[in-house]
């Protein structure tokens, strides 16, 4: 029997999922790497990296048997800048390593920033590669002069598995130098930031074979995770989004046609090419991770404890869960957490379902914001860990006023990367028919219309929560 699999490569360590085409988890192989978070450092080891993503695919294979392909996807933004042999001259920077600020400001500057974004779909930014690329110019000189090739983590590891440097449009919009019209490498953007276009691999369709490892496995470019999450929850036509209910919440609509409001652009949302769509992503730095926060650090007690008993509504406290900074619209690392309406009567659990609330709200915030913008969605498919509490899906419903379905499966990523697999080798007609045989469905949850519309007389007041914070933090 022919086996598809997923490999989802992540900061922290790297999984693969191998499935039978017919839908069937047949298990999974994981493994760490080295990683230094300093207070202004944040770094993977790119050959440790490199070790476990080797090890995890060769222990599959020995594990279940002939893989006959096999999605790629890995986190943005960070890349490995590797000499003319490919062996990486420092380790990789990742999104959240404040270095390029100073860079990224001087790009934008001189090229102009809702220029930048309108060629490459993304808002200049220092969690991009390219101003990355251009500190490690300015400030370590000798590493880059010997560097040859520029490979963000999707194209380093098919590289490592077939010999080919391959990226997908998705992953390539990371950079903040591919033009998402020419559907190409941006000879303006990366000439204005000093940086060879011949330094970066070959951009291709998400979902193409990018080459055959030496154990005979196709290996597909599957993308940034976010895609391969949206792909692994069925989510192909406009209207539609995933919803990622994890440590960090996300949610990836699909819309047709780029937004031509700056209002989208100042929002910080970007351009994604989605098979002859777009995406964009609409994200909480704290969604799963603001719950356990106040589950093990406040309350001392478990999310199935704190989730049993009786919930009908609004707490009466507002949370701000910026407890890691900003995500969209507003991108402010800066910006702190708060809870606004405490009593001597406030209980733990008070503040734990507020908690909830808030990650809600913010996701209404962010679908309003869309919306603003032409980027609507009328349902939502939720993913992750998240997406097991039915008293969590329910209050998303009933905050956003619109429904919501559960996968049955917490990894989508995985799921994702390998429906894309068997596409290209042929065990499915197209994503329809991968969607038809991968995905369930563990739930659908109707908003309450009389919940909706307490819900939005308490939001109208959590929206002025960010203006009056900020000044105090």
């Amino acid at each position: 029997m022919s086996l598809i699999a997923g490999l989802d490569v992540g900061t922290t360590g790297c999984k693969v999922t191998v499935f039978t085409p017919d839908g069937k988890c047949l298990g999974r192989e994981y493994r760490t790497y080295k990683m230094r978070r300093l207070a202004d450092v944040h770094e993977v080891d790119a050959e440790a990296l490199a070790e476990g993503v080797v090890e995890a695919v060769n222990a599959a294979s020995d594990k279940f048997g002939k893989i006959d392909a096999m999605g790629v996807a890995s986190f943005g933004e960070a890349f490995v800048l590797a000499d003319a042999a490919g062996k990486p001259l420092r380790p990789i920077l990742l999104c959240t390593d404040c270095r390029g600020a100073e860079e990224r400001r001087a790009f934008a500057a001189s090229f102009g920033s809702e220029r930048a974004a309108r060629i490459s779909g993304v808002k200049p930014s220092e969690s991009y590669s390219l101003p990355k690329l251009m500190w490690i110019k300015a400030h370590e000189p000798d590493v880059f002069d010997k560097a040859k090739y520029v490979m963000l983590v999707e194209d380093y590891v098919i590289w490592l598995l077939t010999g080919n440097r391959v990226i997908d449009y998705s992953l390539a919009t990371r950079t903040m130098a591919f033009d998402i019209n020419a559907l190409d490498w941006s000879a303006e953007i990366l000439g204005a930031a000093g940086i060879p276009v011949e330094m970066f691999s070959k951009p291709v369709p998400t979902g193409t074979v990018a080459g055959v490892s030496a154990g005979g496995i196709r290996i597909v470019a599957a993308g940034h995770d976010q895609v391969a999450c949206a792909v692994g929850a069925g989510v192909f036509k406009p209207g539609t989004a995933a919803e990622g209910a994890g440590t960090v919440e996300c949610m990836t609509p699909v819309f047709r046609d780029i937004p031509g409001t700056i209002r989208f652009q100042e929002d910080n949302y970007c351009v994604v090419p989605y098979f002859g769509n777009y995406v964009s992503y609409a994200y909480s730095y704290t969604g799963g991770e603001l719950l356990r926060w106040c589950a093990d650090d406040i309350c001392g007690r478990s999310h199935e404890e704190l989730q049993s008993g009786a919930y009908d509504g609004p707490t009466g406290l507002l949370v701000l869960p910026y407890l890691a900074g900003a995500a969209t619209p507003y991108m402010d690392s800066g910006a702190k957490g708060a809870i606004v309406g405490l009593t001597l009567g406030t209980k733990g659990r008070d503040v734990y379902l507020a908690c909830m609330e808030a990650v809600a709200y913010e996701m209404r915030l962010n679908m309003e914001r869309l919306a603003e913008s032409g980027v609507r969605f009328d349902r939502l498919v939720a993913t992750g860990g998240g997406a097991k509490s039915k008293m969590w899906m329910q209050m998303k419903a009933d905050v956003l006023g619109i429904p919501f379905d559960a996968l049955e499966v917490e990894d989508a990523g995985t799921v994702g990367c390998a429906m894309m697999a068997g596409v290209a080798c042929g065990a499915y007609q197209d994503l329809d028919a991968a969607r038809a045989a991968m995905v369930r469905t563990a739930g659908s949850y109707e908003p309450d219309s009389a919940r909706h519309a307490t819900y939005s007389h308490v939001y109208e007041r959590y929206r002025k929560l960010y203006d009056a914070v900020r000044p105090l933090s």
